[in-house]
């Protein structure tokens, strides 16, 4: 009988620790305040756009003139006269220096009295051959005589050539002592001055002209882009375009010439573009970045580069979806150059990707996006399409 109240008494107080230990664990819970949502992350994103993308090459140049000449004299003598500005631009015809024509204006004055005194010789010996063959038909006068008279004026029209070629080497001459522009372009440092004697055999010459309209740059590209700016330019016109250092458009034009060869020691070959310059932005030996155009994708899903992240299995990019959650998206990007990727798999147009703030993404992470904008992203210079 005393076994069972001692039972029944243990079996009492086990159950009154048990409640008062649920009773704890219950105050405790209540106590403890709910969980909370985790924070949105702050983001931007851009749209996914279909739009042209135009397929571009850059490479560094040199711009150079389109033509530079070095004006010499072709006679000898003392300037008289300098009427060219230094600096100035010139037009092709225009007066450049006056060398001293008086000895020269003498020799074609001698050179065309020489020619008229034998024009009047063969006159009048061509009228003493008419004479001997009239006197010949009635046998008057030999045939030796007719023939020496007929050989005389022979003579004397081949000694009026020689006269006239003299004339006009003296014509030569005199015209060279008037130096004129042979381009149009502009003058560099005056090399003589009035006073001066010039020489024909001189190596420094007068002056030298640079054609800077249109002007040149020459710039190099890799080795494997060969192929392809050779391809387009059989294809027709490739648009150049001249950029500054700081990535300013100076000037539009065109691809003109691809050098013959490739230089093996460096793996690239050199290139000519082609740029009007009416303006004179360009100048002989200023630096530039050269690109061309080589093909345009067309219609092509594209994102900007920021976009773009990489992991060890490849690319992906973060997408936002419809409830604002991160869907961490694999992609094949197809070309990625002036902060524009084209995305060949893995993205539609009008899709929202991250482009700022992605290292704090993971997929599903809620997102909070703050400044969003569109991904019409180009090249420097370029338009996308509407």
């Amino acid at each position: 009988m005393a076994g069972r109240v001692y039972l029944a008494l243990a079996l009492a107080l086990a159950a009154g620790a048990g409640f008062g230990v649920y009773r704890m664990q219950w105050a405790a819970d209540a106590a403890a305040p709910a969980e909370k949502p985790k924070p949105r992350i702050p983001v931007t994103v851009a749209e996914a756009r279909q739009i042209d993308v135009p397929v571009t090459l850059s490479g560094l140049g040199v711009v150079q003139p389109l033509n530079v000449v070095t004006v010499r004299s072709r006679v000898d003598g003392a300037v008289t006269e300098v009427a060219y500005e230094e600096g100035r631009l010139v037009k092709q015809g225009d007066l450049l220096v006056q060398i001293d024509a008086r000895p020269y204006k003498a020799a074609l004055d001698q050179a065309k009295a020489k020619q008229q005194q034998d024009e009047a010789t063969l006159a009048n010996a061509e009228r003493d051959l008419a004479r001997s063959q009239a006197l010949a038909q009635n046998a008057y006068a030999s045939r030796q005589t007719v023939d020496q008279q007929r050989a005389t004026v022979a003579q004397l029209k081949a000694q009026i050539e020689g006269d006239k070629a003299a004339v006009e080497s003296a014509q030569v001459q005199l015209d060279y002592a008037t130096i004129r522009a042979p381009i149009t372009g502009r003058t560099g440092f005056r090399l003589v001055d009035k006073g001066n004697l010039v020489r024909s055999s001189d190596a420094t010459g007068i002056v030298t002209i640079s054609q800077l309209d249109p002007i040149n740059a020459v710039f190099t590209l890799p080795e494997r882009d060969f192929s392809d700016v050779s391809a387009a330019l059989k294809r027709g016109e490739v648009q150049a375009v001249a950029l500054a250092p700081d990535g300013r458009e100076l000037a539009t034009g065109k691809l003109s010439v691809l050098n013959s060869l490739i230089d093996q020691a460096t793996g690239t070959f050199r290139a000519k573009a082609e740029f009007p310059n009416a303006d004179g932005v360009l100048w002989p030996g200023q630096s530039v970045t050269v690109r061309v155009r080589t093909d345009t994708l067309t219609q092509v899903v594209t994102a900007p580069e920021d976009a773009v992240q990489r992991g060890p299995q490849g690319a992906y990019a973060f997408v936002v979806g419809a409830d604002g959650a991160a869907e961490r998206r694999r992609i094949v990007v197809a070309r990625q150059a002036d902060g524009l990727a084209v995305v060949g798999e893995g993205l539609r147009a009008g899709e929202r990707v991250v482009t700022g703030g992605a290292s704090r993404v993971s997929d599903g992470a809620r997102l909070d996006v703050s400044d969003a904008r569109s991904a019409d992203a180009k090249p420097a210079g370029e338009s996308a399409a509407p």
